[in-house]
């Protein structure tokens, strides 16, 4: 028993060693408006690998979003390279300056997220299918504003605290020329 209470100790103090802060990035040169970022049309490109780095599922994403006071609607279309569709609306509520709230169908209670500077760290839980059977796992997001209008996203997928996998995309924000297309082929 001793035994075990250690190791689960020594697990903790490692894992929590490596954890980012937003506030790391408050004086970045570039500032993620999330509103402004993602009012209009974007598509994503990503991908999601097991725990042993293995890429199981290839995606993209196209993402119309609309700003409503201080909330923040995104439709998803989701298309895998497997033929598969799926859509996912968010509705995203800005709490102060930095805080953010966000609910979506699959998603399990409310998602908070932070912006500071060119970062946003997102948390939340998710009803995943896998097969037959719905898992409840949870995402550990951390989008990152680069030149050119890219948002680099990375989040760690877990389930009972250890590892199942992590999903990578890279966003793109249309040009007002590319949001009125992507529209009318929706």
């Amino acid at each position: 028993m001793i035994r075990l209470a250690a190791l689960l100790l020594t697990t903790l103090m490692i894992t929590g060693c490596g954890t980012m802060n937003p506030r790391e990035f408050e004086d970045s040169a570039r500032q993620l408006d999330l509103f402004d970022y993602f009012n209009g049309h974007t598509r994503a490109w990503g991908l999601f690998e097991d725990r042993f780095s293995r890429v199981r599922r290839q995606f993209t994403v196209d993402i119309h979003g609309h700003v409503e006071g201080d909330t923040l609607v995104l439709n998803e279309y989701f298309t895998y390279a497997d033929g598969e569709l799926q859509e996912r609306v968010w509705t995203i509520r800005r709490i102060d300056e930095h805080r953010y709230t966000g609910t979506a169908g699959d998603v399990i209670g409310e998602a908070q997220g932070e912006v500071r500077g060119n970062a946003l760290h997102w948390t939340y839980q998710l009803s995943l299918k896998v097969g037959e059977r719905n898992w409840t796992v949870n995402f550990d997001d951390w989008m990152f504003l680069q030149p050119d209008d890219v948002l680099l996203n990375r989040a760690r997928v877990s389930k009972f605290g250890f590892d199942i996998g992590s999903v990578t995309l890279a966003f793109r924000k249309s040009a007002p020329d590319e949001t009125a297309t992507a529209a009318a082929s929706q």
